[in-house]
């Protein structure tokens, strides 16, 4: 092969190595990230969440466009975009940053990437408190974990949590998927009670109050009489029975509104 033929053939060599490259660039480019289910995580491994339970999550909660649902460890993001796709505002908390961007693709192909934010972050350094509601897909221990947290959120607030539950703290409710669901189909449901604990001074008695999360139980002293009680705190609300009588009231910080039929009172914190 003389001089020309060879400066030739390496011309063509060069550009055809020049074009593979370019081409597998593009090609890396253009690939989608694949998450595989039980990949480690930072905390936990992940398995996605059924898309008939996160239906029916959302249900639970009664999410409409007036919350604001916040995902901890969000996943491919298909709870926050269902969320969206309600007109809910809506944020991921994910510490893969591969999954936030696949979670991002993810919500510009459902076209709600005005709704659906994503944010790579440490659940336990994130700042959540303004979200109506919560969901997660979190181990136990770490339930437990955020359950402070999660009990100084604001009154009312609902948290639902596919398949672990935060121990002692009854869910107020449960839902299980049947048809078509093999492995993790069970949500549990909770509202975060205000603080009722302690007494409460009324215009003729007062009430001292016990509470247990969401359950309360305590005597109401009043015209001289003392009468046990037991009942629930629902948000911001509460309800019990004292004797034959049933109450019902309204927690405003440091006062509580007290009704029993037609008869209403006020009683302010005493301690």
């Amino acid at each position: 092969m003389n001089r020309s033929n060879s400066v030739r053939w390496l011309c063509v060599i060069l550009g055809l190595a020049f074009i593979a490259a370019g081409a597998l660039a593009q090609a890396q480019q253009g690939s989608v990230y694949q998450p595989t289910v039980g990949q480690q995580g930072k905390d936990v491994v992940w398995v996605p969440t059924q898309q008939d339970l996160v239906d029916r999550m959302l249900d639970i909660a009664k999410v409409t466009p007036q919350d604001f649902v916040v995902d901890l460890g969000s996943g491919d993001g298909r709870t926050v975009i269902t969320a969206a796709k309600r007109g809910a505002r809506s944020l991921g908390i994910e510490f893969n940053p591969d999954m936030v961007d696949l979670s991002k693709q993810n919500a510009a192909k459902a076209g709600v990437s005005e709704k659906a934010t994503f944010i790579k972050a440490d659940l336990f350094e994130s700042d959540f408190s303004k979200a109506t509601v919560v969901t997660m897909f979190l181990l136990p221990d770490i339930n437990m974990k955020l359950r402070p947290k999660i009990l100084d959120m604001k009154p009312g607030t609902r948290v639902v949590s596919n398949s672990f539950t935060m121990e002692d703290w009854e869910a107020d409710d449960t839902i299980h998927i049947e048809n078509g669901c093999t492995t993790w189909c069970t949500a549990y449901f909770w509202i975060v009670p205000a603080k009722m604990a302690g007494k409460w001074k009324l215009p003729d008695g007062e009430i001292t109050v016990n509470q247990e999360f969401q359950k309360i139980s305590g005597a109401l002293v009043s015209g001289g009489k003392s009468v046990q009680f037991a009942g629930k705190i629902t948000g911001d609300t509460f309800k019990f029975s004292a004797g034959p009588v049933e109450y019902t009231g309204e927690i405003h910080g440091n006062s509580i509104t007290l009704k029993s039929g037609n008869n209403s009172r006020e009683a302010l914190r005493a301690d």
